[in-house]
């Protein structure tokens, strides 16, 4: 038996574990932490997300020291996205001409592994981290009480287009299709391209037998889940194990990376293992910026009825009119807040209700609307703010929210703490009225 002591031990090989592994060898301390990640096969993986990186995420490894494992994989630039509606195509680039990167996912994860590699030998440590992914088997015994199961609203299924030409070069591609889920592809590679269709619950039972008989043989599939971060305490979990989002804007894998920046700076000013309600709380502004709109996006993108593509109208409307488009994780590097997730959101809306209001009818041609039909329009516009509410109102609750769903006695107990802010702020207006 061994008898080797490591300070932490990081349990998967993957994005979040061998990049925290490469971060926290790198802090100066005066005892540097020794660290040991636990992975069960060393093999190239191949899956199909986790292959396009945003700008944020391209920053967060530079910051880190880990820009080189971007290289030598044959990645692709990325300088923004192409959304098709109805053959019309929107281009939202990048702000400030940034620029993310798209790659075979595996060959990332051998640069990432690389970077990574440490002993083996491992028994125990003073802080264990949990990074084993989207499909964690240790989720349950490390989030006891907290823990909750992923809500999974839909499946990726995907495959490879060779020498396939996109609308906009080097650019993501969302492929708007009435009555079903949007279709995403980017290139990964110089001759190749990834296809994703994404396959709203339930699954059809002949799926399988009608893609690989019609189209490819090399189909695959992915459940695409939705998981909020709940508080955690000396045994946690990180990256997908944790945290998830829909896949469709790409954003998991910046959210990783700034994780890993926030945990290896607090780790950095403490040798207490102890007490993680800073790491909770400070990784906020970007994960739930991210986390929000990619959830939103997707409910607009693929929902059905007239009122959500009218507002997906408002949100193209307004990458027309500002070639510096600053939302979802096209700009969450340089603006990490909910509250300018919220605010483009609601400004998509309500530019389609004022242009609503100014040219109802679009063909044959532009008309200022009749007096007998404002009624109608502000009915319209009224469904499509309570629209705006009832997709955005829950995502946020969900990021505010630090215990988990499915804990009714936290739940309780938070009530019970928040029950006497309002009776306070009623009798303090009472007051102040009584004495005026």
């Amino acid at each position: 038996m061994w008898n080797t002591h490591y300070d932490v031990i990081i349990v998967g090989g993957g994005v979040v574990g061998c990049t925290l592994a490469h971060a926290l060898s790198t802090i100066k301390r005066e005892k540097p932490l020794r660290i040991a990640v636990l992975e069960r096969s060393l093999e190239e993986p191949d899956r199909i997300v986790g292959e396009l990186l945003q700008p944020g995420g391209v920053a967060s490894l530079k910051e880190l020291g880990l820009e080189w494992t971007l290289e030598g994989i044959d990645a692709v630039p990325v300088y923004g996205y192409c959304v098709v509606n109805k053959g019309k195509t929107v281009h939202i680039p990048y702000p400030d001409g940034r620029e993310g990167r798209s790659f075979h996912h595996g060959k990332f994860i051998m640069n990432l592994r690389e970077a990574a590699r440490r002993a083996e030998g491992i028994f125990f440590a003073d802080l264990v981290i949990v990074a084993d992914g989207c499909f964690s088997n240790f989720r349950a015994p490390v989030m006891a009480e907290q823990f909750c199961k992923p809500v999974t609203k839909s499946h990726f299924v995907g495959l490879v287009l060779e020498d396939a030409v996109l609308p906009i070069p080097k650019h993501g591609t969302v492929v708007l299709v009435k009555d079903h889920g949007p279709v995403l592809l980017y290139q990964i590679a110089e001759h190749d391209t990834r296809l994703l269709i994404d396959i709203k619950q339930p699954l059809p039972a002949d799926l399988k037998n009608h893609i690989t008989t019609r189209v490819s043989d090399r189909i695959r599939r992915m459940p695409n889940s939705f998981l909020p971060s709940v508080k955690q305490g000396t045994r946690f979990l990180v990256g997908d194990a944790w945290n998830m989002r829909h896949p469709l804007t790409g954003g998991g894998m910046t959210v990783a990376f700034n994780d890993v920046v926030v945990l290896r700076d607090l780790l950095t000013q403490t040798d207490k293992w102890g007490n993680w309600q800073d790491w909770h709380w400070q990784r906020k502004p970007v994960a739930s910026t991210v986390n929000i709109l990619s959830v939103a996006l997707y409910d607009l993108f693929g929902a059905d009825g007239s009122v959500a593509p009218a507002m997906m109208k408002g949100i193209s409307l307004i990458a027309i009119l500002d070639e510096d488009l600053e939302s979802s994780e096209l700009a969450v590097s340089k603006y990490p807040l909910p509250g300018c997730a919220f605010q483009s959101f609601l400004l998509g809306c309500f530019l389609f209700i004022w242009c609503m209001f100014m040219h109802p009818h679009e063909k044959p041609k532009m008309l200022a609307p009749r007096l007998d039909e404002y009624p109608f329009l502000f009915f319209k516009a009224l469904r499509v703010f309570w629209t705006a509410c009832i997709v955005f109102g829950p995502l946020l609750w969900s990021e505010i929210r630090w215990w988990s769903p499915d804990d009714k006695k936290a739940r309780n107990r938070a009530f019970l703490y928040t029950l006497p802010l309002p009776l306070l702020l009623g009798a303090a207006v009472a007051y102040t009225l009584q004495v005026q």
